[in-house]
């Protein structure tokens, strides 16, 4: 495989106020060069705490993929991933009232379009139930999709692969790219070659379609990067807001209904649409 473009996204004050910045890894203007991606958004949080911040919010028609790098040691658990399937409507909650530092990766994954109107549910997979695969020298933790042999128990509506890697100084590791997926490389820590292009913390390196073998190397100090690949729909979105839909009637379709009250709480889903993963199975 090869790296056909490199970014650079810049970080910025995030929409919580003091003590967020951000950083718009794929911000959603080109997205039929990055399908199923909508969005990723690089959220770094030491929030002071007092007035809370967040709050109930509602999301439409697509899917989100929150990837928890450091947790707040409350809610949020380190190494841990969400996947929420907004599907048809749901509101959640993200209010933050104590001081908090957290780094999370959240991804807005498309959903295809005969499924933009799915039951909503969430997956919640923890630390401890992430597959690895470890050497003395690299580390690949699958929160989606197989890597090594290794298969994450998360069921994708997306084909989805997210695997987060880490390497010894001079390391390398291969990993496959499923054929049918179109997918990046984010750097978080260290500088990395992938694909024989050379990228550093804070840059994304997209790969050409086609899938294959990708190989990955570390430089002299260790690295912290993960990779994301995704089936493309291949469809067109309206999106506005929190919704994602076929069309702009659609999307002013799904402001009536959150409106009207017809978008359930993530809390109050029934316990078969609410799934726990709390161990890797044998």
């Amino acid at each position: 495989m090869k790296i056909k473009h490199i970014n650079t996204p810049a970080f910025h004050p995030g929409f919580l106020g003091q003590g967020h910045t951000a950083a718009a890894i794929v911000n959603g203007s080109r997205f039929r060069e990055t399908d199923p991606f909508l969005l990723l958004m690089d959220d770094r949080l030491d929030l002071p705490g007092g007035e809370p911040v967040g709050g109930p919010h509602p999301h439409a028609g697509f899917e989100t993929v929150t990837l928890v790098l450091q947790g707040d040691g409350r809610d949020w658990e380190t190494g841990s991933l969400e996947l929420m399937t907004a599907g048809r409507g749901i509101v959640h909650t993200e209010e933050i009232t104590a001081r908090t530092r957290m780094h999370i990766l959240q991804l807005w994954l498309a959903l295809p379009p005969e499924l933009r109107n799915a039951e909503p549910r969430v997956q919640k997979l923890a630390a401890s139930a992430v597959p690895v695969y470890q050497t003395s020298d690299a580390a690949i933790r699958v929160y989606s999709g197989s890597s090594q042999g290794f298969t994450s128990p998360l069921h994708n509506v997306t084909g989805l692969t997210l695997l987060e890697i880490r390497l010894a100084p001079e390391a390398s590791v291969t990993t496959d790219i499923p054929a049918d997926q179109n997918g990046f490389v984010y750097v978080i820590d260290g500088n990395a070659t992938v694909a024989e292009a050379s990228l550093r913390a804070g840059q994304v390196g997209w790969l050409e379609r086609g899938g294959g073998p990708l190989l990955l190397q570390a430089g002299a100090e260790e690295v912290r990067l993960v990779v994301y690949a995704g089936h493309p729909h291949g469809a067109e979105v309206a999106s506005h807001g929190p919704f994602v839909a076929d069309s702009e009637d659609d999307i002013r379709r799904l402001y009536r209904e959150y409106r009207q009250g017809l978008m359930p709480h993530v809390n109050h889903l029934p316990e078969n649409r609410q799934i726990h993963y709390d161990n890797v199975s044998a």
